[in-house]
């Protein structure tokens, strides 16, 4: 569908090039949308019913949707056809892309939503009947567009910036955590938990950009064409055993909804947790250390003890704090190309690990980590316990330990799901005791 829109609207095929060529990123993982309206709607909808889309119930258009993989829902019959991608702000997008493309402007009469509110839609070229348009969302996933009063809006803006500057580290872990949930409820309030979360995962992206240069590089990749992180797959949050409870209770306060757990078994000792938030398509990846026992019962909301070793996991958050409070995400995983965008890092200057999944249907890598400093008190806290080596802790000292880290995924077939034999060599790979800083 995307390739027959491409032959009638050339606009959609360069953008597709730039696309490769200037981000490593390939257009159909950024496609929003489809819209079409042809002379044969009713073969159309057979067609999405025979490759598994399930027409949305109780919706003003007739949406059809694929709920088991990832593709993008389909209007049909909306008296408009054409393709929609999805960026972080249309305002950015307007600066970069249409120059970038060849043209000035866009099609001011083609324009849907509100600037601050949850969702905008504008149309940057139309040819022979095809439209390529823009797509910003906050929390709404509908084809609909929803009005958002100016409140909300003023809301939206200072609940955003009340993210961004939130404090991460308090005299305890739990008031860490009940200061975010403070922030978010005071957030939800005002504009509903789905928009809420949407721009608090907006200010999670923006510090973790903060303190990882790859992350850096390939943001100002993207943004040259105004595209911001709309390509993001997954988060990845690592907790330490105390906190996990607390971190899944949050983030299900949040919208988030647990999906699959993962066990790397005896040897890795760690475990995860797979939660979605659907309106704000934001996935997230839990890390915890684990035992055997424990993955057998619930250990996303049964408290965990503390135990005397500390594995892959644990250490990380002993060394830098938790991922979602002080240290920032562990890391953030964007579709790519997956050989464009290794290639074009490499001449950036960023060098990516060895892949630890290399399947058809999906590849992923890490960039070499980011290097940060230790607190030395940790380190002395650690010694003291006798929970790592006086080598290691000489070695944490001198040399800090890796903290983050941009994977760089390719999903085929409309895969979703994760490879735990992968996830699990990269685990231990990135385990501080056995990296040796760069």
């Amino acid at each position: 569908m995307v390739e027959s829109l491409a032959e009638r609207n050339p606009t959609i095929d360069q953008l597709g090039g730039m696309l490769r060529d200037q981000t490593g990123t390939r257009l159909v993982d950024w496609v929003d949308h489809l819209a079409i309206d042809s002379k044969d709607n009713d073969h159309l909808r057979s067609e999405l019913a025979d490759v598994g889309y399930v027409a949305e119930a109780a919706v003003d258009e007739d949406t059809w949707r694929h709920e088991l993989g990832l593709f993008p829902p389909v209007l049909i019959g909306a008296g408009r056809t054409g393709l929609a991608i999805r960026i972080d702000s249309v305002d950015d997008c307007l600066a970069a892309l249409p120059a970038a493309l060849g043209f000035c402007k866009c099609e001011e009469e083609d324009m849907l939503g509100q600037r601050g509110g949850q969702f905008r839609q504008v149309g940057l070229h139309t040819e022979d009947g095809v439209a390529l348009w823009i797509v910003e969302r906050h929390g709404y996933q509908g084809l609909v567009c929803p009005h958002s009063e100016t409140q909300q809006i003023d809301a939206a803006a200072r609940h955003l910036k009340l993210f961004q500057v939130r404090q991460r580290e308090f005299d305890s872990v739990e008031e860490s955590f009940q200061h975010a949930a403070k922030l978010f409820a005071a957030a939800r309030d005002d504009l509903g938990t789905d928009w809420a979360c949407d721009l608090f995962f907006i200010a999670e992206r923006e510090y973790w950009r903060g303190r990882n240069h790859a992350a850096r590089v390939q943001y100002q990749r993207q943004n040259r064409l105004g595209l911001g992180w709309a390509n993001h797959d997954h988060h990845t949050y690592r907790s330490s055993r105390r906190a996990f409870q607390q971190l899944i209770s949050t983030l299900e306060q949040m919208g988030f909804i647990c999906r699959e757990r993962f066990y790397a078994g005896q040897e890795a000792g760690w475990g995860a947790q797979v939660l979605e938030q659907p309106e704000c398509r934001v996935v997230i990846f839990a890390d915890v250390d684990l035992s055997p026992e424990e993955v057998a019962g619930d250990f996303a909301h049964e408290p965990l003890a503390e135990r005397e070793e500390l594995g892959t996991v644990g250490l990380w958050c002993e060394l830098h704090g938790e991922a979602f409070l002080q240290a920032g995400m562990h890391h953030l995983e964007c579709q790519f190309d997956f050989d464009a965008a290794r290639a074009q890092l490499a001449a950036a200057g960023i060098e990516t690990l060895t892949p630890f999944t290399d399947f058809p249907h999906l590849r992923q890598a890490f960039t070499r980590g980011e290097t940060w400093v230790v607190d030395s008190r940790r380190v002395d806290r650690l010694l003291a316990e006798e929970r790592i080596t006086q080598e290691e802790a000489d070695r944490f000292r001198r040399d800090g330990a890796i903290g983050s880290h941009l994977e760089i995924l390719e999903r085929n077939d409309g895969y979703k799901g994760f490879n735990q034999t992968g996830i699990s060599e990269i685990i231990t790979r990135t385990d501080p005791r056995r990296i040796t800083a760069h």
